[in-house]
């Protein structure tokens, strides 16, 4: 059996029992060759494993390539996709979170596109998918990496781990980790590795199903441990860039902070709002920049200026009324 890889799949595993299931045998159906898949149990404590083992064992011809990795105690999910990472040995490595799936000719797409174009990283379009029916998330492209690492700051292309390929040689000569034991903003990692690229590509079509279990859960609310690792990994992430682009990115920096903390206004609750104007104040300055959306340049403003019957009025207008119907 030829062992020289062209991917690496990194899976975490953790409570996932409901969709694992139909996570594995999508990617057990890729018609791409050559696939190294890494199961990261994360000390899970249902029978994910049971049925990630089920679904392995009715693919004969891939089951001698699955790794199982398990840790003794629950570590989170950035520490489990470096444990994939430590194991990986394909020439690209992919990360697919349990609960989602992909279509079967993504990695031999993403693959194909890698290899003809000599890219570093490959993204492509993927799907917001509902329990009914499913948004499609057309992602930008870019021609260079300068563009598409301005693109992630800006928030013109989603970070996002999961909908990209990348070179393994890209994490290992750089010295690229996740974030071990600040999960929320983990994959900001990404936006190092487009730092660190030469070339990338993109592959105009969606192969990735994101669950979105909830539907009505249009906004979030965060533990004080997920605002602690968001300003980590947010302040690291600046610190890395600005390191290798010393006083180059000074606006892209500043609207990187702000999509951070935008999603604070989508809701109702005036401590949302308040944390947003006492988070990373110094981005104050660039809520006109003409690199960020319309829609979010307005947000903030409103809320700058305490106009917070605005993002009321939106929120539940917008997301409770619009999107409530159309996304369920």
């Amino acid at each position: 059996m030829d062992r020289n890889f062209k991917v690496s799949v990194i899976v975490p595993v953790y409570g996932v029992e409901k969709f694992v299931g139909r996570c594995i045998d999508s990617l057990m159906r890729q018609t791409l060759d050559c696939i190294e898949y890494i199961i990261v149990d994360d000390c899970t404590p249902d029978s994910s494993m049971d049925i990630i083992k089920s679904v392995v064992e009715s693919y004969t011809n891939r089951k001698d390539c699955v790794k199982y990795i398990k840790h003794n105690i629950n570590r989170g999910l950035p520490s489990a996709r470096n444990t994939g990472l430590q194991a990986a040995t394909g020439k690209y490595v992919f990360h697919c979170d349990s609960d989602d799936f992909v279509e079967p000719d993504m990695l031999e797409q993403l693959y194909n596109k890698a290899e003809k174009e000599q890219a570093d990283i490959v993204w492509c379009d993927w799907y917001l998918t509902f329990q009914k029916n499913e948004r499609y998330m057309k992602q930008p492209s870019f021609n260079t990496w300068e563009e598409a690492l301005k693109g992630v700051l800006t928030g013109k292309m989603k970070y996002n781990v999961w909908n990209k390929l990348a070179k393994r040689e890209l994490y290992i000569n750089n010295g690229i980790v996740f974030p071990d034991g600040h999960g929320m903003g983990e994959d900001m990692t990404m936006i190092r590795l487009m730092a660190c690229a030469k070339k990338v590509a993109y592959v105009p079509k969606a192969f990735y199903h994101y669950i979105k279990t909830n539907a009505g859960a249009f906004t979030n609310q965060y533990s004080d441990k997920q605002k602690t690792d968001m300003i980590h990994n947010t302040s690291e992430t600046c610190e890395f860039i600005e390191k290798r682009f010393p006083n180059e990115l000074e606006e892209e920096l500043a609207c990187f902070k702000l999509n951070v903390k935008y999603p604070f206004l989508i809701g109702a609750d005036k401590k949302n709002y308040d944390l947003w104007r006492s988070y990373f104040r110094e981005t104050d300055a660039f809520i006109g920049s003409k690199q960020m959306g319309l829609r979010s340049r307005l947000l903030q403003k409103a809320a700058l200026h305490h106009f917070d019957i605005f993002l009321k009025l939106h929120y539940w207008l917008i997301y409770k009324v619009i999107y409530g119907v159309l996304y369920r």
